[in-house]
């Protein structure tokens, strides 16, 4: 008889062809043929609250009007916040009814272990549940909730969280380290990232002879939140030095968010309208062909005020399956995918010069730059691949369930 999982989350796709980042979603549907897996997750506004995908049965909890049931999701919780003050009323109403949902589910489903993603506030919340019904857990660290969220109370909660978890799961190492120096009496971390599918985001067959598959322009691309964090406003600077090298390129910009709007203003003011393109947020079954078409991937991701960074970044690992040559920052996680010079390259933050230099670097040798797209492409196999990824957290929430007393 296979154990009850339950995971707790505040990240998970809304309906299909969603186009929230899949990665608990991923990893859960992978796990099922281990254990009997439920999931809870916030509503959002026209999702079922109910439904099985994949195998997984998936639970939604209401917490306010459906209308404004918006808090998670779309952007996440706390850009959310940051740019609508409004759903802050909605903070107490989803931290109550979402550990009442919690609580229920224990009772209900018994499970035999939890894993909660982000130690605020699913962490902390599962921590309180799993005191009164002496259930074992686990927490996956994604990033702000590590780098960020350090002041007063908020602190305390994360450090509530870590002392009672029975393991805590970081995603890249540049996390495990600020985790180590700021809970040094704890040796409950395992390093495991989220996983990414190759057989999904594969490179397009290129020739040596034939890298005119894209004859014309360098084909650069991002993908992710169009936030402070991920630092597009450094790539879309780039954009003017590249025009003033006169460098063929085209930059597309894929995702959404509260600098929308802002960058894309900028953008026509600049004169560069006809070099930067902005396609919005598309659903996860379109990224991997988005990918394939480029040659060139940039995150220029940043340390914002607050000390939040990148925690891993998988679209570096997305497009560094797709065949893309990779450019990003050297902040946070990103380094467990770019080795520099020899899997991509890895700049200074909020460095359009860098990013334009590296851009007009790999305009100039782009058929040199195939083996490194090789080289990447096998490391990130080999390293991030779902059926790795899903491998460890087996074994890890099987290890937890077999210690757990009868």
């Amino acid at each position: 008889m296979k154990p009850n999982l339950l995971v707790f989350t505040s990240t998970f796709p809304r309906w299909p062809n969603d186009t929230d980042p899949p990665f608990v979603y991923e990893l859960a549907k992978r796990l099922t043929d281990e254990f009997n897996v439920y999931v809870l997750a916030p509503h959002y506004t026209g999702a079922k609250t109910h439904e099985h995908m994949d195998g997984v049965s998936v639970y939604r909890f209401r917490y306010f009007f459906e209308k404004y049931e918006r808090l998670a999701g779309a952007t996440g919780i706390l850009p959310t916040l940051k740019t609508n003050k409004f759903y802050f009323i909605l903070v107490p109403f989803f931290l109550v009814i979402g550990f009442l949902n919690l609580l229920k589910l224990l009772y209900k489903l018994r499970p035999d272990v939890v894993h909660s993603h982000w130690l605020i506030p699913q962490g902390f919340l599962t921590a309180l549940a799993a005191k009164i019904f002496r259930t074992p857990f686990i927490v996956t660290v994604h990033g702000a909730d590590l780098f960020a969220l350090n002041n007063g109370y908020l602190r305390w909660l994360k450090v509530f969280t870590v002392n009672c978890a029975d393991k805590i799961t970081i995603v890249s190492t540049a996390m495990l380290n600020q985790a180590q120096r700021e809970f040094p009496s704890r040796d409950n971390f395992v390093l495991i990232p989220m996983g990414v599918d190759s057989n999904l985001f594969k490179r397009p067959q290129r020739k040596t002879d034939q890298l005119n598959i894209y004859p014309q322009a360098l084909r650069v691309l991002f993908v992710g939140r169009i936030t402070e964090k991920k630092g597009v406003q450094y790539l879309i600077e780039a954009a003017t030095h590249l025009k003033m090298k006169n460098i063929d390129f085209q930059i597309t910009i894929v995702g959404d968010g509260e600098l929308r709007k802002e960058l894309q203003e900028y953008v026509e003011k600049s004169g560069i309208g006809n070099f930067v393109k902005f396609l919005g947020a598309k659903p996860n079954h379109e990224l991997p062909y988005i990918y394939a078409k480029h040659d060139l991937f940039v995150g220029p991701s940043i340390r914002t005020s607050t000390g939040d960074t990148e925690g891993l970044g998988l679209t570096f690992v997305e497009a560094g399956m797709s065949g893309c040559v990779l450019i990003g920052t050297d902040v946070g996680g990103i380094s467990d995918v770019i080795r520099d010079g020899k899997t991509g390259y890895l700049i200074p933050e909020k460095n359009s010069a860098a990013i334009a230099e590296r851009i007009t670097h790999v305009s100039q040798n782009r058929i040199a730059m195939q083996k490194l797209e090789e080289k990447c492409r096998k490391e990130c196999v080999e390293k991030f691949d779902w059926q790795v990824i899903s491998r460890q957290y087996s074994r890890l929430l099987m290890t937890i369930v077999n210690q757990r007393p009868s």
